[in-house]
């Protein structure tokens, strides 16, 4: 070998070995994101066995790291995992309500995802769960930045629709499960019914686990985005877990849940990237409230979830329906035992994401999220966020400010009675966690400090209009106003 042969080798080395000492700096993320799983379930914020079942693994978890109390989230399944991908409020993606007709809906292309900034940056990116942002050609998790995808594209309702009367005269396809790659069409698997409904977060688990294992191999950093079809309705606990709780389905549940978690975190272990992985267990929204007699596979597989101490459930514009459990383990980075009560969003983990792993954050559209990198990581007490508008589909309901929440509509329950106010309604998170008490008065005050951020943000609608639902593509937006 030549001296100059030698020397292209050595920088070569020297190239690869940067390369792959950079891939192992940037943490692998993984996402568990449940779907109408409430603050009150796991065991690390009171619950567990007096919901049927301990979560050892959960509270490890959170043990193992940080704890947040004031994690928020949009109130329906589709705008929330609108606002966790895009870093914006689902309005301005067209995406503020769940889809309940057969046209198009979702992410335009021009949105630019989690996903997509993670790939930009190096990250290999899969997908193992509940899209609900779009169910149409362009529109998928694969056009959208991730590598592969397995789940479903709506919601775990249509799998009780080949169980229904009616359906098969109805003229509308049944619901798949759909296999996908970037650049490749999604291939239909099975029918998503009631006998597969208790099988596939199974299956999500072990592609999630398999695709880690692929990425460790390649040392290749991997945002993997767990979007679990469990605890939407029905509940139907895997066939390993069917009652093995011996409290019913519910506690069946949280065993899967917990053991499921605790599989994944094990991964990590084996594969010896632990210590340099971002794992975090959250939610869409908060709990369901579901009654008999509202389909006929209720009375069976029904869920009253808990919100813990905060009222009512999803659909509501109250703490209950906001608040989601939150606990993120990093131990490169992160202290054990940590716990916080500031107010973070999840708008906000879309910035944090990309401070962290070396990102890039659109500056051609409005981000409502913060980065709050610092505080979880422990540099500082402050999320740098005071509140936040709250929405319940496309309506403004109210706004949150640091311990206030100021109410201009209440809706009872996700299919309850709405109230609209000629005076807001004022309550303090504090001394009134179930939000009963209006305290407007003599609390005045709270107006003044509460809505300056709901008329900046009014303003930022009218300056950036935002995306009509069922846009088809390719999209442009306007020059702003």
């Amino acid at each position: 070998m030549t001296i100059r042969s030698k020397a292209l080798l050595l920088a070569f080395c020297v190239v690869a070995l940067s390369t792959a000492a950079a891939a192992q700096d940037r943490p692998n993320i993984l996402l568990v994101f449940m779907d109408n799983f409430g603050w009150g379930e796991p065991g690390f914020n009171g619950g567990g066995i007096i919901r049927g079942a301990a979560t050892p693994r959960l509270d490890r978890l959170a043990n193992e790291g940080l704890r947040l109390t004031n994690f928020n989230v949009e109130v329906q399944c589709t705008p929330s995992r609108s606002a966790i991908m895009t870093g914006r409020y689902a309005i301005r993606s067209g995406n503020g309500t769940v889809p309940l007709g057969e046209g198009v809906y979702g992410l335009v292309q021009w949105e630019f995802t989690m996903a997509e900034m993670l790939s930009e940056a190096g990250y290999a990116t899969g997908m193992y769960g509940k899209w609900h942002l779009g169910r149409t050609e362009g529109r998928f998790p694969t056009d959208q930045g991730f590598d592969e995808w397995y789940g479903i594209p709506n919601t775990t309702d249509e799998s009780v629709y080949t169980s229904l009367e009616g359906f098969a005269e109805s003229g509308l396809s049944a619901p798949y499960v759909l296999d996908a790659v970037k650049g490749e069409e999604p291939k239909q698997v099975r029918v998503y019914d009631v006998e597969y409904r208790p099988l596939i977060d199974r299956d999500l688990t072990d592609r999630a686990k398999a695709f880690m294992e692929k990425s460790a191999a390649a040392n290749k950093p991997f945002f993997v985005y767990l979007p679990y079809t469990a605890t939407h309705f029905p509940t139907l606990p895997h066939p390993d877990f069917a009652g093995k709780s011996g409290k019913g389905r519910w506690g069946d549940m949280l065993m899967q849940i917990d053991s499921y978690v605790g599989e994944l975190v094990d991964t990590l272990d084996e594969l010896g990237i632990a210590n340099n992985t971002i794992v975090i267990f959250t939610a869409d929204n908060g709990p369901e409230s579901l009654g008999s007699g509202e389909t006929s596979l209720t009375v069976e597989t029904a869920l009253h979830g808990s919100a813990g101490p905060w009222r009512s459930s999803l659909f509501t514009g109250y703490e209950g329906a906001l608040r989601v459990p939150f606990a993120m383990r990093w131990p490169a980075q992160i202290e054990a035992g940590r716990e916080s009560d500031e107010i973070v969003h999840e708008m906000d983990l879309f910035p944090t994401f990309a401070k962290i792993a070396g990102g890039k954050v659109p500056q051609d559209r409005v981000i409502d999220g913060v980065d709050v990198s610092d505080l979880l990581v422990g540099k500082s007490e402050k999320s740098g966020r005071d509140g936040f508008v709250v929405y319940m589909g496309n309506d403004i309901f109210g706004v949150k400010w640091r311990d206030w929440k100021i109410h201009l509509k209440e809706q009872s329950g996700w299919n309850g009675v709405l109230r609209e106010y000629t005076m807001p309604r004022v309550y303090n998170l504090i001394n009134d966690p179930f939000e009963r008490d209006n305290v407007l008065f003599p609390h005045t005050w709270v107006l003044r400090k509460g809505l300056p951020q709901l008329e900046e943000h009014v303003v930022s609608l009218k300056k950036h209009p935002p995306i009509p639902t069922g846009t088809p593509d390719p999209y442009e937006p306007p020059p702003a106003r």
